[in-house]
């Protein structure tokens, strides 16, 4: 590294493309929240950590340089974005949790700002989002997503053309692996908001004149809180534990 300071700076610049690139989508870190001097500042952290690692690999690849040189530097950020949206489908996939859980016990309140993100969302989805990212983060999935960039030479080295068939394939399959995550975690909620609402549509068939619709939301808003309650902490355990197996495809 120190004979060749040019070859050295070309080199973590090209790793940098790969991991800047992650950084782009990686959730936690590419959200309205977080500065954008800090998610450069990160990446170019992690870059340098990684640069004696991948030093024989990505070293040789510079000397070609010209347009080969400029191809990589477009096809390495292609590949790092692509890992950092697989991780940001994977947690997308609770504000759908969220949506359908504030749907079925009829928690219909104004929405606020989001606690990640510049948009409004539910307080109940805001709440589900944030203690699923956090729990992701005390578990340290960030490193799990490094550590998939850096093995990911062998898989796809520099120089060569992504195989975008396969990408599109990988995000595809996280999409329905995470879909059915989600209606799995949302399912005591999808059976409660059938079973109250059934059992209020049959009250109101027996009894016609009284308004039992109104009635019945504050009773059906109160045993969905309480169902949330009880049921949060299964529902962002199992949805933290599910991030290796559907983001390593295991």
């Amino acid at each position: 590294m120190i004979t060749d300071p040019q070859g050295t700076v070309l080199a973590l610049f090209l790793i940098f493309c790969r991991m800047g690139g992650c950084f782009m989508a990686l959730p936690g870190f590419a959200t309205a929240r977080v500065p954008v001097q800090i998610r450069l500042f990160a990446a170019v952290a992690v870059s340098v950590a990684c640069l004696p690692i991948l030093w024989d690999t990505v070293y040789p690849k510079v000397s070609q340089g010209g347009a080969v040189f400029i191809a990589m530097i477009a096809t390495e950020t292609l590949i790092g974005t692509v890992f950092g949206l697989i991780a940001r489908i994977f947690t997308l996939g609770l504000q759908f949790a969220g949506s359908i859980v504030t749907m079925m016990i009829g928690f219909n309140s104004t929405p606020m700002p989001d606690v990640l993100e510049d948009s409004s969302e539910n307080q109940m989805t805001n709440m589900i989002s944030f203690c699923g990212l956090m729990m992701l983060f005390m578990m340290d999935f960030h490193h799990i997503v490094f550590r998939a960039l850096i093995e990911s030479y062998a898989v796809m080295p520099m120089g060569g053309l992504p195989n975008s068939q396969k990408m599109l394939i990988t995000m595809t399959d996280t999409a329905a692996q995470t879909y059915v995550l989600m209606l799995r975690l949302a399912s005591p909620f999808i059976l409660y908001g059938i079973m109250f609402n059934f059992g209020v549509g049959l009250v109101n068939k027996l009894a016609p004149q009284i308004p039992v619709y109104y009635i019945s939301t504050p009773y059906l808003i109160t045993g969905g809180l309480l169902l949330v309650y009880w049921s949060i902490g299964a529902m962002v355990r199992q949805f933290a534990d599910s991030f290796i197996p559907i983001f390593l495809g295991r």
